[in-house]
């Protein structure tokens, strides 16, 4: 494939933009060469500006679960548009994804929105100091939960491919309150907590990492944490920006049946544009300025625009639940076709797969937590992006992301994909 023009708009970008690019994940560091540049996008694929049409398997990382330009949500937003495009005044269309994302998710009161992911958990913390009134909180290492400073220690995704889980700028008053747990492991939350007693606000959790690659919570690890949390007067926060309205319509909370305290949204809340939010039970939520002492505030929140997205999203979801049992099953597919290949030319591998979410990890030993994601061998992992890139086939430039499958693949695609990869086998091989 020809990559002229993206190459030149690159070299145009660096000059000024740090990096070229305005999330760091995009600029391939992780996987060598240079970015494509995107031009448009519909369905299952995408054409870059060099006229190149690809397979799409990051799906804007996860909020196009229904495909590219999907129309109720184009429709919604033109028509919205139309109207102006943000007013910081309350709409009533803000009441009413509200009243939908409160009925869907099980254990939820109360949502409000915010403009990122990252702002929904930065939120969703400060809410929970300020309802227990303690000051310290459990991660987990590889789990992202945005750029927030209490976020960044040992943090997944793009922090690890840039090798700074630890970023500069975060100072050691931020992180002696920000306490690190391994993912999976319950004896070790339970030895952080017994060291800190009465002091920790909130464990915050992706109850299914997409940021190691897909994580998958062993047996009875979720319900251990929230045990725990019981015990100890913690709150319990499941980070689901990533597997919200994907899992399920109630997102990880009704697939495995674990009830979280607060709950963060994001991707698929906004239908493709700019949307975070967090959620809880009345008497949490209730903290929140202007009826409580916990502030939180954002002149965009709620954006007619970002809104009318989200509700068409939320509604096609609400109205079509077969949906996640078709996307479960493209995903199963495409798993079972490429372990095939792989096994058939020996290549190590382990796949991890929940739903919509898969990862490939060029290792053989089973992928359940930080470490062993990053034992998988990155140099291989460099040759299948840029050879099923090559073949018309977008995987994540990075072996720390899960894939997000859309619901407008076709098993066409998926074959197409399988073939690529059974033509690329022999050069990962060697």
């Amino acid at each position: 494939m020809i990559y002229k023009r993206s190459s030149a708009l690159f070299k145009e970008a660096q000059k000024y933009i740090p990096g070229g690019v305005n999330s760091p994940v995009r600029a391939f560091n992780a996987v060598g060469g240079e970015p494509i540049y995107v031009k448009e996008a519909k369905g299952a694929y995408l054409y870059d500006e060099d006229g190149n049409k690809l397979i799409d398997y990051i799906a804007s990382w996860g909020p196009m679960i229904l495909g590219h330009a999907y129309q109720p949500v184009v429709d919604a937003v033109i028509e919205k548009t139309k109207k102006g495009t943000s007013y910081g005044i309350p709409t009533e269309i803000e009441t009413q994804i509200a009243k939908l994302a409160v009925e869907m998710v099980p254990g939820i009161d109360k949502i409000r929105f915010v403009n990122s992911g990252t702002e929904a958990c930065m939120s969703a913390v400060r809410l929970a100091r300020g309802f227990t009134g303690k000051d310290k909180i459990i991660k987990f290492a590889g789990c992202y939960h945005g750029h927030s400073d209490s976020f960044l220690i040992q943090a997944g995704s793009g922090a690890v491919t840039f090798g700074a889980p630890n970023s500069p700028g975060v100072t050691k008053g931020t992180a002696k309150d920000t306490l690190l747990a391994n993912y999976n492991d319950l004896a070790g939350v339970k030895k952080l907590i017994e060291a800190n007693q009465g002091e920790i606000a909130c464990i915050i959790i992706e109850p299914v990492p997409g940021n190691m690659g897909c994580i998958i919570p062993k047996e009875g690890f979720l319900e251990g944490l929230r045990e725990l949390c019981h015990q100890h007067s913690i709150l319990l926060i499941f980070d689901e920006v990533m597997t919200g309205f994907r899992l399920a319509k109630g997102g990880v909370q009704e697939l495995l049946d674990v009830q979280a305290d607060i709950v963060t949204f994001g991707k698929v809340v906004g239908g493709g544009l700019p949307v975070g939010a967090f959620a809880a039970r009345e008497e949490i939520m209730n903290h929140l300025a202007p009826e409580g002492p916990v502030y939180q505030a954002g002149t965009l929140s709620g954006n007619p625009l970002a809104m009318a997205a989200g509700l068409a999203m939320l509604q096609s979801l609400n109205e079509n639940n077969e949906v996640f049992k078709s996307l479960a099953d493209k995903t199963k597919y495409l798993h079972e076709g490429i372990a095939k290949v792989l096994t058939a030319h020996e290549i190590p591998h382990s796949i991890n797969r929940l739903g919509s979410m898969v990862s490939v990890h060029f290792n053989e030993d089973p992928v359940v937590d930080f470490d062993s994601a990053a034992k998988a061998n990155n140099e291989t992992f460099k040759k299948y992006f840029h050879g099923m890139l090559k073949r018309g086939v977008y995987l994540p430039p990075s072996a720390f992301e899960s894939y997000f499958l859309n619901d407008a693949l076709s098993y066409a695609d998926l074959d197409f994909t399988i073939q690529a990869l059974n033509d690329l086998a022999p050069e990962l091989k060697n």
